[in-house]
């Protein structure tokens, strides 16, 4: 399994418009700019994509994206939503078939408010095709298992998503935008190879989880590694990987990892 970080921060990116002087974060490391937060996952050659952010065309030329077999929308919000008209190429590269395009109904439902004109079974002219889907509980793909579970996040609720590949067995958890980790969402990436878990922040947030809170969440989940996403201009990436347990790491955009 290969699990590619496309990008790892929060909605308004990192740095900010108009960043405020007196947030120390240090511009000269490439890895505190963070577009959206997004992933790719391959699973024996199955490639899925989580989310679509507004940088989603830089982020796969980037990382050099070039095919996408079905596509997860975590929630509706728009950090996750507004990149969705590029999956356009990737309707081109599988000769014009629509892409499985899968979410909760809430999620579905702002799919076809925003993007109308690609809810099809055929891409025409050069606009996407989606084939909306209701994400199950257990959904089987070429490469292996995708399993779902609701996650808290706010008014909101998101998927968490567990990959399972048939071919090794190897486990990679993926919970951004939570403000708790659920007892049924730690049963299911119990002992996982990865976790990729939301970090906002420092202090505590109505609708993310805090630094220390994900820290408490990723022991609970006792990963044998995980690592933070969806992080703020006030997570500078050095300064705090110094403040990490063992087994606890900083995301960045454009990070590949072979599990």
């Amino acid at each position: 399994m290969e699990v590619i970080f496309l990008g790892t921060g929060t909605s308004e990116g990192v740095p900010i418009i108009a960043q405020p002087p007196e947030i120390q974060l240090d511009l000269g490391n490439p890895k505190n700019w963070r577009t959206r937060t997004s992933v790719h996952v391959i699973m024996d050659g199955c490639h899925v994509q989580v989310d679509a952010a507004p940088e989603f065309r830089l982020q796969c030329i980037d990382s050099d994206i070039r095919q996408i077999d079905h596509f997860i929308l975590t929630h509706e919000h728009a950090d996750h939503i507004q990149g969705m008209d590029d999956l356009r190429r990737f309707c081109r590269l599988r000769g014009g078939a629509a892409i499985p395009v899968y979410s909760t109904d809430a999620g579905l439902d702002r799919v076809r408010s925003i993007y109308p004109y690609a809810v099809r079974d055929t891409a025409e002219g050069n606009y996407p095709a989606f084939s909306l889907k209701s994400m199950p509980a257990i959904l089987d793909v070429e490469g292996g298992s995708i399993y779902s579970v609701l996650l808290p996040h706010g008014k909101f609720q998101v998927l968490g998503l567990l990959f399972e590949e048939t071919s090794t067995g190897k486990r990679f958890a993926y919970y951004t935008d939570c403000k708790e980790v659920t007892t049924e969402a730690i049963d299911l990436a119990h002992c996982a190879d990865l976790l990729a878990l939301d970090a906002l922040r420092f202090n505590r947030h109505s609708s993310h989880l805090s630094l220390p809170e994900a820290i408490d969440a990723s022991k609970d989940i006792k990963a044998n590694q995980t690592y933070f996403v969806h992080m703020s201009c006030e997570i500078d990436y050095e300064k705090t990987r110094l403040c990490l347990p063992d087994g606890i790491d900083l995301a960045y955009d454009g990070l590949r990892l072979s599990i």
